[in-house]
């Protein structure tokens, strides 16, 4: 079984139901902007069928977008390319709040055009909800960048059920892209993953590994870079990997009679909740982009997704940020 191509939600974008998700390129993960490497891998993924690839505006200040310029100077025709606004950021990169002001969302709009160095945007998300600005206001803004031919579908990340049914009365959404995988089930309990589907709206998975918690790459915090961001979040304190670690025994557990990684299972029980949903697993590594591919020859029938529900922690062990 391959990555299979497949129509994006309410577009006309044929993409793979595995993407990758490009911020670790820039920041966030520590290690080093190693460019050269990092577009071996976006060359690479091409070459074993991924063509949609994640970014935004925020990640590295600009720098993830400029990569994939980089990256992708020369062969736009085989990629579709996501990207975001609406987290602001300061020079040092220090964090200054969220803005989907519709001014602001146009001149970010031509802030990303260039530094893609592209004309059009394939999909423009809106980055997180602006508590200031009703969301028919922003995507007023988006729908008239459509209208422009600035930008060819839009989405949303993020959003609530009641908020992704206000913006696609103004227009039609694409996709919503939003956490979600073992340890992070919310949209489910929300509603949001059946708002999707209802509406025909693609659902992007991203942090599907867990932000790598779930492949056991991280048994305690000594796993992680001096300067990761994860040592930050309250999901990667001491006191909840500890309690976190009932998800990778029973990942492993899984993995173990299936004959595939702990990786594999994770991104595999994601897209078995669903054919309307695509995800964006991140890597900066060839190996792991390979490895995170052959999750399409992990299956579940229905019998052992509701053992995999019956043996879930029923709580994960801290907040999301």
């Amino acid at each position: 079984m391959t990555n299979p191509l497949e129509t994006l939600g309410n577009s006309t974008l044929k993409v793979r139901r595995i993407g990758l998700g490009c911020m670790g390129m820039s920041e966030f993960y520590g290690g080093t902007r190693d460019e050269t490497a990092h577009i071996k891998t976006l060359h690479e993924a091409i070459e074993l069928g991924i063509n949609h690839f994640d970014t935004a505006d925020m990640y590295g200040s600009g720098h993830n977008e400029e990569l994939l310029s980089r990256a992708f100077s020369d062969r736009w025709d085989k990629v579709i390319v996501a990207t975001k606004f609406g987290v602001l950021r300061g020079k040092n990169g220090e964090w200054l709040g969220f803005s989907a002001d519709p001014k602001y969302v146009k001149e970010a709009c031509e802030k990303s055009l260039k530094r893609l160095g592209r004309e059009t945007i394939d999909l423009y998300y809106q980055h997180r909800p602006d508590p200031n600005v009703p969301v028919e206001e922003s995507v007023g803004a988006m729908k008239e960048l459509v209208e422009e031919g600035k930008v060819r579908f839009i989405g949303l990340s993020e959003f609530s059920s009641e908020q992704i049914r206000a913006a696609n009365a103004v227009h039609p959404i694409a996709a919503l892209q939003t956490e979600y995988s073992l340890w992070t089930r919310n949209v489910e309990e929300e509603g949001i993953l059946e708002t999707c589907r209802e509406l025909g709206i693609a659902f992007v998975a991203y942090s599907p590994l867990g932000r790598g918690f779930l492949t056991g790459a991280i048994p305690n915090r000594d796993a992680l870079d001096a300067h990761d961001w994860r040592r930050e979040n309250p999901r990667f304190s001491k006191e909840a990997l500890t309690e976190n670690a009932r998800f990778v025994e029973l990942i492993s557990d899984i993995a173990s009679n299936k004959n595939a990684t702990e990786a594999q299972v994770a991104l595999a029980w994601v897209l078995a909740q669903g054919e309307n949903i695509f995800m964006i697993p991140g890597t900066r590594r060839i190996e792991r982009l390979k490895e995170n591919l052959v999750a399409w020859n992990v299956q579940f029938n229905a019998e052992e997704l509701a053992e995999i529900r019956s043996r879930l922690p029923k709580e994960t062990a801290g907040s999301r940020y």
